[in-house]
Formats: C-alpha cells, sequence, structure tokens
C-alpha cells in the first residue's frame, strides 16, 4: 500500500533502465512497481545456468564504468572502488611493431580524438534530453556536434590514424558491441574503443548480472515492489485513449498508476502495448522501418575440462573483413566466415565458454507469416538451423586453427543455443535485434524515439530504443534523463543530487579551493578573439574611410 496521495508508478520490464528508472524514482517519492514477464531481473543482461555452469545471456564486459558508478552514487551507494591503470609502454610496442616509429605518434593522435569524443558525449549528449528540434540547431550543441565527427564514418576516421588495415580492424571493430559495422557507424563512437584503453575492461566476479542484482536490491529497499513471471498485455488509457492510467496483465488483473514506464523493447511496445489508434499505428510502422541492429547466434557450452589457449575473454576477426559485415547488415544473414567472440567464465577445474556470432536480424517482425515474403523477394526465416550448424562449425574451426587448442568438440557436454527467433521470443526484441535500433546518424539525438510516448500522457520509455541509445551504460545513463523528465513534467525535483565528495571519483573536474594556486583557470580564448576583430575592424575602417568621401574604392 502507498500512502495516501503517494504517486504510483509502473514499469514494464525489469532489464538495466527499467531497475534503475523504479529506483531513482523510488528515492523521489513514488511508489513504483516493476512488472517483468521472465522469471529473472536483468532482461538480456541475465544468466543462465545449467547443471553448476553459469553464462551471461547477454553482455559480459563492463564498460564506462563512471555511469554505473554515477547510478550507484545518486541512489546513495556506491560500487566496490577499483584502481584504473593501462600499460602504455606495451602499447608502444605494439603500435610500432606494425605501423612504424612513427605510428604511435599517429596513436596518440587518434587517443586524443577519441577522447574528446568521448568526454563531449558524457557530458553533451549523455546526461542531456532532447526535446525539441532546438536542441539540435542550438549554435553551443552545432559546434559540439561538429568535433564529434558525426557525418565521418569511424572507419574512414581511423584510417586517417593507422595505415595498416590490422589495426584500423582493431580500433574500430568495438561498433559491433552496439550492433552497427564500422563502416557505416558515425566516427563518435570511437570513444568506445577509448575507454577500453582509458578506462580498462571490467568482468563483474559472478557475471554481468552481478551488478543489477546489487541495482535491484538497492531499488527494493527504496520500496520498489517486483512482479516476476507477470506479463504485460496492454497499457491502459483514460477513456478519450490519451493519457495512461495503469496496465491490463495478460492473467486479466488491471493495476492502476499515475505513470508509466516501458523498459519493454520500443519497437514491440508501439505495435503490442499501446492502444492501437491510427496514429499510433502509422508511427509503429515506421519505427519497424527503421534500421536495426545486428542479431546474434550464441553458443553456451558447457565444456569437461579447460582450454588453456583461450583467454578470459577472445575476439577472432573474419579475414574478409568488410564483407562480413555487408553480409551482416546487408543481405541480414551470416557471413561465409563469421567473426567471433568468446567470453570465457571459469567453473572449477572446467571452462564454460559463449560463443558469440554477430548475423543479421530477421526480415520481418513477429506477427508477420513466416513464409511472406519481404520487398526484395527474401523470406523472413532463412535457414535458421543449417545457419547456426554453418556457425558453429566455423567457431570450432577457428578456435582451433587460431589458438593451436585441441578440438572443442569433443569437450562440449552440453550446448545452449540462443538464435535471432530466441532473442525475439524470450524478450520481444522487433526482429531479433539485440541491440535495438541502429546508431545510425538520423537514429540518434532528437531523431531517436522521444522518452516520453508519443500521443500518450503519463508514458515514458527508457532502454535501448529510446533516447540517448544502446548498451547498458548509455541505458543508466538514459534510466536518469527519464526519471528527471518524469519529475520535472510533475514540478518535482529528483531525490539525488551529486555530492562534492563524489566528484573526484565521478571525474568530474572540481574547485579544490579558493586559493589562488587551487583554482581552476582557463586561457580567455574568446576575449582574445573579440579584442582582435574589433582591432581589425576599426583599423581598416580608419584606412578605408575619409570624412569628405566616404568610403576609398
Amino acid at each position: 500500500m502507498s500512502k495516501t496521495g503517494q504517486k504510483k508508478a509502473i514499469v514494464i520490464g525489469a532489464g538495466a533502465g527499467g531497475i534503475a528508472t523504479a529506483a531513482r524514482l523510488a528515492k523521489s517519492g513514488f511508489a513504483v512497481t516493476v512488472l517483468e514477464k521472465n522469471s529473472f531481473t536483468g532482461g538480456r543482461c541475465s544468466l543462465i545456468h545449467h547443471d553448476g555452469y553459469r553464462f551471461d545471456q547477454g553482455p559480459s564486459l563492463l564498460l564506462l564504468p563512471k555511469l554505473f558508478r554515477e547510478a550507484f552514487y545518486d541512489l546513495d551507494t556506491t560500487l566496490e572502488n577499483f584502481e584504473l591503470s593501462t600499460d602504455l609502454a606495451r602499447m608502444k610496442d605494439q603500435i610500432e611493431r606494425w605501423e612504424g616509429k612513427d605510428g604511435f605518434e599517429r596513436y596518440l593522435a587518434w587517443l586524443r580524438e577519441a577522447h574528446q569524443h568521448y568526454e563531449l558525449s558524457v557530458s553533451d549528449v549523455l546526461h542531456k534530453n532532447f526535446t525539441s528540434w532546438w536542441d539540435l540547431a542550438n549554435p553551443s550543441f552545432v559546434w559540439t556536434g561538429l568535433k564529434l565527427h558525426p557525418l565521418h564514418t569511424i572507419w574512414n576516421r581511423a584510417s586517417l590514424y593507422f595505415w595498416t588495415e590490422r589495426l584500423r580492424r582493431v580500433f574500430t571493430f568495438a561498433t559491433m558491441y552496439m550492433g552497427m559495422s564500422p563502416f557505416d557507424a558515425p566516427a563518435t563512437y570511437s570513444l568506445l574503443q577509448y575507454t577500453e584503453l582509458a578506462e580498462g575492461i571490467w568482468y563483474p566476479r559472478g557475471g554481468f548480472h552481478t551488478v543489477l542484482a546489487a541495482l535491484a536490491r538497492v531499488a527494493e529497499r527504496l520500496g520498489v515492489e517486483f512482479r516476476l513471471n507477470t506479463a504485460v498485455a496492454e497499457v491502459l488509457t483514460t477513456a478519450d485513449g490519451r493519457t495512461a492510467n495503469g496496465v491490463r496483465l495478460a492473467s486479466g488483473e488491471r493495476l492502476e498508476a499515475d505513470v508509466v514506464v516501458v523498459n519493454a523493447d520500443l519497437v514491440y511496445a508501439y505495435s503490442n502495448l499501446f492502444p492501437q489508434t491510427e496514429a499510433t499505428k502509422e508511427f509503429a510502422a515506421s519505427l519497424r522501418e527503421r534500421a536495426g541492429s545486428c542479431s546474434s547466434v550464441s553458443f553456451y557450452w558447457s565444456l569437461d575440462r579447460q582450454v588453456p589457449e583461450l583467454q578470459t575473454h577472445n575476439i577472432f576477426l573474419a579475414d574478409d573483413f568488410r564483407e562480413s559485415f555487408d553480409d551482416i547488415f546487408t543481405k541480414q544473414s551470416l557471413p561465409v566466415e563469421p567473426t567471433a567472440s568468446t567470453p570465457r567464465p571459469r567453473p572449477a577445474g572446467r571452462d564454460a565458454v559463449i560463443a558469440l556470432v554477430p548475423t543479421g536480424h530477421l526480415l520481418k517482425s513477429k506477427g508477420h507469416p513466416k513464409s511472406a515474403p519481404t520487398e526484395n523477394g527474401m523470406l523472413r526465416d532463412q535457414d535458421w538451423p543449417a545457419l547456426v550448424a554453418r556457425a558453429r562449425s566455423a567457431v570450432l574451426a577457428t578456435v582451433e586453427a587460431r589458438t593451436g587448442c585441441a578440438p572443442l568438440a569433443g569437450m562440449i557436454q552440453h550446448e545452449i543455443v540462443n538464435d535471432p527467433f530466441t532473442w525475439e521470443d524470450k524478450f520481444n526484441l522487433d526482429k531479433g535485434s539485440i541491440l535495438g535500433l541502429s546508431h545510425s546518424f538520423f537514429n540518434v539525438l532528437k531523431f531517436r524515439p522521444s522518452t516520453r510516448a508519443v500521443g500518450l500522457a503519463n508514458a515514458y520509455f527508457v532502454g535501448a530504443s529510446t533516447h540517448p541509445g544502446t548498451g547498458v551504460p548509455i541505458v543508466l545513463a538514459g534510466a536518469k534523463i527519464t526519471a528527471e523528465q518524469i519529475l520535472a513534467d510533475r514540478g518535482l525535483r529528483p531525490g539525488w543530487k551529486t555530492h562534492p565528495d563524489q566528484l573526484v571519483d565521478l571525474g568530474v573536474p572540481q574547485n579544490r579551493g579558493t586559493k589562488m594556486l587551487d583554482r581552476v583557470r582557463r586561457p580567455l580564448f574568446w576575449p582574445a578573439v573579440l579584442v582582435a576583430f574589433f582591432v581589425a575592424w576599426f583599423g581598416l575602417a580608419a584606412y578605408y574611410w575619409t570624412p569628405l568621401v566616404g568610403f576609398r574604392r
């Protein structure tokens, strides 16, 4: 029971964004209930268990740790402290091995640009909501936007700094974390490679889900109620169909709410959860036509021994690099030579190997007949059993050839497979796109679906396909944006603030005192420019102007 007069919020979905938004709203005084169709929290960031083996179902690596820290700090708690470090000397040796003596200097120049992409993206994109077109046209943001190189592809930009094909591949592959090809992804996303180098790649002990499980416990301490195995059938509205006021569960139960936050896949929600008015149907159809991220065939292998030749995390790039991305993003299929990623959690004396093979998404949304041809004559359901079998053979052969390990096939005691249909059915991901809508130029900022639902008051979105975008740390930043928007729409203040003693941990510059030596001072650039402009203007005027004849010819 909520206190008399206390606002009620329902959050549909217990993924990263749903959990974080629920906790923030609860801290700000809402009575919050989270409804989750599955028997677990975390969404794609959940665990698969089998006979003592544990697998990360989705992401396994923790990147952009500042955004994780921020989520916990705002809720008056912390992540475990740890020290970041990188080996620049080793990097210098590796770069010069392939790029020559001047290669390291070019690497540092690339690192400087990627650092700028990272810092500007965090300050001017991930912590801001784009609710109007003026937010894009604002001169200050236009200037910032130019520095982010959004009209360059990450591949073309990297080619300016790295002159060997090998290193161009190494420093652009991270766009797959967002389900995009490096030949299409904006250069802004060099920030992904940068954060790996500057802040490190982290593997949470116990699996990635432990981070979200900790966040869920924080939410529960703040009063959030989690109801698992509770599917939502539809979002309820007032009689005029313009305002959300609750939900109807698949069981038929109705729950009232002042606010409904949707953490389910946005494309799915507009097509299946919202009232199907003409406007909603039209918008849902337009969403289904937008570019989606890739899907994957993921193998979860329980081995009967350890494989010392495998590292904790391994990436095997296809030799036909560009062709493999064309197969995924143009043909929506499996490359002839797939790229594979193999995180490797370790049970005692044995290995649990996850092999993720990026592939194209399904060609039609759920609900379309599987035999219906698409516009280009292909079927929604390609021969996925054959593609999965080919992916398995390719991964086994590649791992053995490139590591020199013994044949893996004979070590596999048990196998679980997630293909595009699995991602679609288990998590309601439109077409099985594992990272939601693409991050192409016209799918970000104000072009990306808004956190405030279209045509339905009191309904909001958080998650991969809404602003600011996909990936767990980005979604956590989005949860703050969504929560603050909900509160601002009701004239309420957030229940959190960044405390001064947290600024160093969050990487925020601070003024540490009032003494002259402690103050942060930047060069007075713009005043100098204005002075130079007026001096030049008056000088030219004095030369060309005379009182008798006006301007000289």
